[in-house]
This record gives C-alpha cells, sequence and structure tokens, in this order.
C-alpha cells in the first residue's frame, strides 16, 4: 500500500494520524522538527527522520526516497518561530522571498506548493480522523443558557471576522463584551489573558470561548483544535461554555473531551458556520 506523508508538529494531532493511519494499515513516513514534535511519535508512526525548520528541499526528498505521493500536515508550529531561529535552505529561501505577506495561510500555501511542483501533494489534515470533528448540536448534557447563546452569536460574529485576516480563530466573550482575541500566541493564552482582565476588573471569570475556522478554510492546513489539555486550562481559567463550528473543527479523545466538560460544568456546542442565533 502507498505510504502516507506525515508532517508533524506539535501536540498529539501527529500521533492521532499516524495511529489511525497505521490501524487502517497504510505505513506512515513522518517528518518531525526538533524541539517541536512529540519523539513519541516515532513509535506511532514506525520511524521519524528530523528536520530543522527551513530544511524543505531535504524534507522533500525524504518523502519522494520513501515513495510517498500523498501529504498530511497535522500539529501546530507556532507562527511566532518564523520570525527567528530559522536558517532556511536554498529552496525555502526561495518561498519566503516570493511572500506576498507573512500571514500563516499565505506562508503554508507556498510550502504546500513547493512540495506540488515534486509531486508531493497535501490532503485533508482531517484525514482518518473525520470521526473527531465537531458535531452539528451540543456535546454535553448542560446546554448553553439564554445569556451563553447571546454571547456565542455575539462571539462567533467577531471571530469570523478575525479568522477572516487570518489573526487567529478563538474569541473570548463575557457579559456581552468580546474580552479578548486570539493572536500569535495562540488559544490557550488568549484565554488565560481574557481571565487576568476580568479579574483585574474585580469580576470572576465565566468566560465564554469561541472557536471558528476560517471564511475560507484550507483543509490542508490550520484546522481548528481542542482537546483535553484545553479544557484542563478552560476549567482552570473559568471558562464556562464553547463554542465549536460543527464539522471544521477536531475535538481530539472526543467521547472523553464530553464527558470531562461535563464534570468540570463546561458546556459545549457546534454550530454551523453561520453560527448560533441568539
Amino acid at each position: 500500500m502507498e505510504p502516507l506523508g506525515l508532517v508533524a508538529g506539535s501536540g498529539r494531532f501527529p500521533l492521532l494520524v499516524a495511529e489511525e493511519a497505521k490501524r487502517r494499515g497504510v505505513p506512515v513516513v513522518a517528518l518531525g522538527i526538533p524541539g517541536v514534535t512529540d519523539p513519541a511519535l516515532e513509535a506511532a508512526a514506525g520511524g521519524l527522520s528530523w528536520f530543522k525548520l527551513g530544511q524543505l528541499d531535504a524534507s522533500i526528498k525524504a518523502l519522494k526516497d520513501k515513495g510517498v505521493r500523498k501529504v498530511v500536515m497535522a500539529g501546530k508550529v507556532q507562527h511566532v518561530s518564523l520570525f527567528g531561529g530559522v536558517l532556511p535552505d536554498w529552496r525555502a529561501a526561495k518561498v519566503l522571498l516570493g511572500l506576498k505577506d507573512k500571514r500563516t495561510d499565505t506562508i503554508l500555501k507556498a510550502i504546500v506548493d513547493e512540495f506540488a511542483k515534486d509531486g508531493l501533494e497535501f490532503v485533508s489534515s482531517a484525514c482518518y480522523l473525520e470521526h473527531l470533528l465537531a458535531p452539528n448540536g451540543p456535546l454535553t448534557k448542560r446546554t448553553f443558557s439564554k445569556d451563553e447563546l447571546s454571547d456565542a452569536a455575539l462571539g462567533w460574529k467577531a471571530a469570523k471576522a478575525v479568522a477572516g485576516f487570518d489573526i487567529g480563530q478563538t474569541v473570548v466573550v463575557q457579559g456581552r463584551a468580546i474580552v479578548a482575541v486570539e493572536g500569535m500566541e495562540g488559544t490557550d493564552a488568549c484565554v488565560e489573558r481574557a481571565a487576568a482582565l476580568a479579574r483585574s476588573q474585580g469580576r470572576e471569570p465565566a468566560l465564554l470561548v469561541v472557536k471558528v475556522a476560517k471564511p475560507k478554510q484550507d483543509f490542508r492546513f490550520d484546522l481548528p483544535v481542542v482537546g483535553l489539555d484545553s479544557l484542563v486550562h478552560f476549567k482552570k481559567m473559568g471558562v464556562k461554555a464553547l463554542a465549536l463550528e460543527a464539522g471544521s473543527t477536531l475535538i481530539f479523545d472526543r467521547d472523553r473531551f464530553a464527558a470531562d466538560a461535563d464534570a468540570s460544568g463546561i458546556a459545549v456546542a457546534g454550530y454551523p458556520p453561520e453560527g448560533p442565533l441568539s
């Protein structure tokens, strides 16, 4: 069977892709980034080759030499890391010099296009993980209150606008006010900032988190993701509800995620691209 190439960032995402591919009998050729990719991927994928950020030509050659034609990009590489510590090879330097801007989508699409020149096609990041996409409707026993639904509707409009500019995909709301918008720092830091802002005003955090896909989401990269670690952090920061875009957001360990959310008193629901109606 033809092997699947796996370009792995951080977190469990790459491990889940590798495990599901192997369960289906698909061999995996995994590439990792030192200090970013979890070394446990080596066991999950049955091997792992390491490449530093910027080693584009060597990465392409490693996949081609193993007979790879289809590739999945899974896991996060912090956007901010592109502003320092990267020593690009000649091919990566050429790609970076040709960028019209340094938005996440611009950079990743340019990389995907460069792989395509050598016959390597990137497929959906949700490949083999479609069963973990957020469904439309409540995931928890507790559903959104009327006030939470109003906050979710407000946050959804803001999140879609921000995501459209490729700034972030998460907005935090409390009491009909946008408290924080995600930037390069990521979702957890955004939620933590929102909790600190609420406390600075003498209010106990009762946050609602909205996480959406971009208006023209490219499923080959940068899909919104939540998991058990996210849930632990949300509870600590005073999150009371979580609104996700159905069919476009991956929920790792989905069944346990719903059970743990119930145990934590956090309402979770999926909504269509147009969002909830307040």
